[in-house]
């Protein structure tokens, strides 16, 4: 069931309905126009830093659900997601979600009546499509609200009475986006920069398709690169006392003939111990400073825990882990992996962690 509160779904002021020049008039064209504003207002050419913020907010636990659907974050929380990033969507409107529900249906039905949808796992020819606003996600007034995707079918041989499933979900979010790059955009688009998706990639495909005829936007593969990677690590291990890690698993491949890849598994108060000595030498400062100093996370203290970690490794292994590209991290928070994939297993981090994963987003945009 469609959201009854996407009517009063707030759209970010500058997402004003505006009029086309021009029919022909392309995302291209109008995000260089874009880009000349932000010369004017003193920005860099690529509106944000092409590099991760090297001083962020520790996880916070947040008890969400007075103010997100249950519904909504089980969805979010049950899956493993691919993500992606979108380029801002052109005449986006949150109050039209109904429409774009029935426009996508159509869609999806014509191109499987053209051939170029195959059966997804048996499911029948129709599809029914339902976007819905997740409101309560966004933490700023310039972040758009998270939109909710979701594709349901029934499967062949199923009985008349029934009920479709879902068979394909995504979502579109901005949590923390960049204010300088926000309010750099011209009027009438809509900044939903991390997309995430689960279930048949031909879906996902047309999803994709049918956004950017309709929005004229882009997409493009989201790597968590090992910095990110790292930040996760820490970030996830400082939620020790409040959230048990359970495990800190990390995944690296060494780059030899043939490719080796090492899971190295630590021990959570291993884990939390070896992050606190890392923390105490940062915290030893006036207590005004150190109150401070608390609440943020250092890029020096994720790289001092990363080399810690990795030191332990080579003095049991004899193999220095430096040498390799980290690949996943994982703990009963969440796990994440180079190649996009992300799952956030508790709600109550969820806030942060994508605010990460929409800053990964925003500096990933094609200039």
């Amino acid at each position: 069931m469609e959201s009854p509160q996407n009517s009063v779904a707030r759209t970010p002021s500058n997402s004003a309905i505006v009029q086309r020049r021009s029919k022909s008039k392309s995302y291209r064209q109008s995000y260089r126009s874009c880009l000349g504003a932000a010369s004017r207002l003193g920005l860099t050419p690529g509106l944000t830093a092409r590099r991760l913020n090297s001083s962020r907010r520790a996880l916070k636990s947040q008890v969400i659900t007075e103010k997100v659907n249950p519904e909504h974050l089980a969805i979010l929380v049950k899956a493993e997601w691919q993500l992606s990033y979108v380029t801002p969507l052109y005449q986006f409107r949150h109050t039209q979600l109904k429409s774009y529900s029935r426009q996508l249906s159509a869609f999806i039905a014509a191109e499987k009546q053209q051939g170029l949808a195959v059966e997804v796992e048996g499911s029948q020819s129709s599809f029914r499509v339902s976007f819905s606003v997740v409101q309560g996600m966004a933490e700023t007034d310039d972040d758009a609200e998270t939109v909710l995707i979701q594709i349901f079918s029934k499967p062949m041989f199923a009985k008349q009475d029934e009920p479709q499933r879902s068979v394909w979900s995504g979502w579109l979010t901005c949590i923390n986006g960049n204010p300088d790059y926000l309010h750099s955009l011209p009027k009438g688009f809509t900044c939903l920069p991390l997309f995430g998706s689960s279930g048949a990639e031909v879906l996902t495909s047309l999803v994709k398709s049918w956004f950017q005829q309709t929005f004229d936007c882009c997409f493009g593969c989201l790597e968590i690169n090992q910095t990110s990677l790292q930040w996760l690590a820490a970030l996830w291990t400082n939620c020790h006392t409040e959230s048990s890690l359970k495990h800190l698993k990390m995944i690296w491949t060494i780059p030899v003939v043939p490719p080796l890849q090492v899971t190295y598994t630590v021990d959570p108060q291993d884990a939390w111990e070896l992050w606190m000595s890392v923390r105490m030498d940062q915290l030893d400062k006036s207590e005004e400073e150190e109150e401070e100093q608390a609440r943020n996370i250092d890029i020096e203290e994720v790289t001092r825990f990363m080399q810690g970690l990795k030191s332990h490794f080579y003095r049991h292994f004899r193999l220095d882990l430096s040498a390799g590209n980290l690949q996943q991290v994982s703990t009963a928070l969440g796990s994440a992996k180079f190649s996009g994939k992300i799952k956030i297993s508790s709600s109550r981090y969820i806030i942060t962690t994508l605010a990460l994963l929409t800053e990964c987003a925003l500096l990933k945009m094609p200039i």
